[in-house]
């Protein structure tokens, strides 16, 4: 059958691989509706560009042959489309509806299924328990003594696997252990590294851990919803389902608070990729404000704790740039890192937000949307930094991802 729609190539995983000793550029989906991947040409990847939503597949050819000079048959380029439609990358009507089916089956699930599980950590509690154990036991003696700053009411949180960053989580969530234990709700906001529109997408959904389940406040979520329309809210929800940095740190929560009730608030948030290019200032997005007032409200009365899961860089060819990272541009990372982290700890999200901004976010900050909201929703917080790393990112040591603990009181 004719392929005839204008092609709009969805938010999709780009990433760029070797085979047979060709460049190849391998697209798939981030939010898991698909397992399929597909594999073009590098040489193709200005058609891929030209699939908006705005031309047909004729103008599509022509515009692909006067911006590179790459002549492709019609016939080619339509079983290109066709092979793209039927992997789920387009928007489509193939997708719509593939996309309900998912959407339903996962509201309809008792809770939201760990993503992480089998690979960042075991399926037997036992056995995750020991590991984390292990990483809490590992810390030197006199970080484990340290008195931190007043009673804490935040902490940043990496996402990254456990893996490469177990060191960095048991250094912020042993500094945060009491009030983790003490709290009766925590806010956890992850990145949501899906691609879609929104800087808001709650869930229903309780999260599942190895200990069970981890309780979502209904009560919260729908009071933030009536205020920002569900429509707004609900709108991504499905991002949730193989999202994994909500989960990051929702099992290091429940492995201290497995003993007693402790709901959860868990939110996804957009990039901020449209205040860095067109030079907006998120303080005054309305949406954001009226999340934060939202969210302020449904708390007030409650021991709340916040938590950001963000990691901080991702640099070098695993991520987009041309060359690796050497021993100087790695000093040159921890002094950017650095500049990020102080702004933290003065509880300053416009200083934040300024750091990445001037950079023009070259080293592709992933955790700064649910770092910054955190730091407005806490408003007046000082914090401690409690561990900083650069993780490999390949297996050359070219590539980096670098992650940190904060406790905010």
């Amino acid at each position: 059958m004719a392929y005839e729609m204008m092609p709009k190539l969805r938010g999709v995983n780009v990433t760029q691989e070797h085979e047979y000793g060709a460049s190849v550029v391998v697209l798939s989906d981030p939010m898991g509706i698909t397992e399929r991947a597909v594999a073009f040409p590098r040489s193709l990847l200005p058609l891929l560009e030209l699939c908006d939503g705005t031309r047909d597949l004729a103008t599509l050819r022509t515009a692909m042959e006067l911006r590179t000079g790459v002549k492709l048959g019609s016939e080619y380029i339509e079983k290109l489309m066709a092979v793209l439609d039927e992997a789920l990358l387009l928007e489509s009507d193939h997708f719509t509806e593939v996309y309900a089916e998912t959407l339903e089956a996962y509201r309809a699930a008792p809770a939201r299924a760990p993503v992480m599980m089998g690979t960042v950590y075991q399926e037997n509690p036992k056995w995750v328990e020991r590991a984390l154990k292990e990483y809490f036991d590992a810390l030197p003696q006199d970080r484990r003594e340290q008195p931190v700053i007043g009673p804490v009411r935040g902490l940043v949180s990496p996402h990254i696997d456990y893996q490469r960053g177990g060191t960095v989580y048991a250094e912020v969530w042993h500094k945060a252990a009491e009030a983790v234990r003490t709290a009766e709700v925590v806010v956890i906001l992850g990145t949501n590294h899906c691609y879609g529109e929104r800087l808001i997408t709650l869930t229903r959904q309780s999260y599942a851990t190895p200990w069970g389940v981890l309780r979502t406040a209904s009560g919260i979520v729908e009071y933030i919803a009536g205020e920002l329309g569900e429509d707004s809210v609900f709108a991504e929800e499905l991002s949730h389902r193989q999202e994994h940095s909500v989960e990051a740190a929702a099992v290091w929560l429940h492995y201290l608070t497995k003993d007693r009730d402790c709901e959860i608030v868990p939110v996804l948030c957009g990039s901020f990729h449209r205040f860095i290019q067109d030079r907006l200032d998120p303080a005054q997005d309305e949406e954001l404000s009226r999340f934060i007032d939202a969210l302020r409200a449904a708390t007030s009365g409650r021991r709340t704790l916040v938590v950001a899961a963000g990691d901080l860089a991702h640099v070098g060819p695993a991520f987009g740039d041309r060359e690796g990272i050497s021993d100087r541009d790695r000093e040159r990372l921890e002094s950017s890192d650095h500049e990020l982290m102080e702004a933290m700890a003065s509880g300053d999200a416009d200083g934040l937000f300024n750091v990445v901004r001037r950079g023009g976010d070259r080293d592709r900050i992933c955790g700064l949307s649910p770092i910054y909201i955190a730091l407005r929703l806490l408003e007046d917080v000082k914090g401690e930094v409690t561990g900083y790393a650069q993780c490999p990112a390949d297996t050359t040591a070219t590539s980096y991802v670098s992650i940190c603990g904060v406790v905010l009181g």
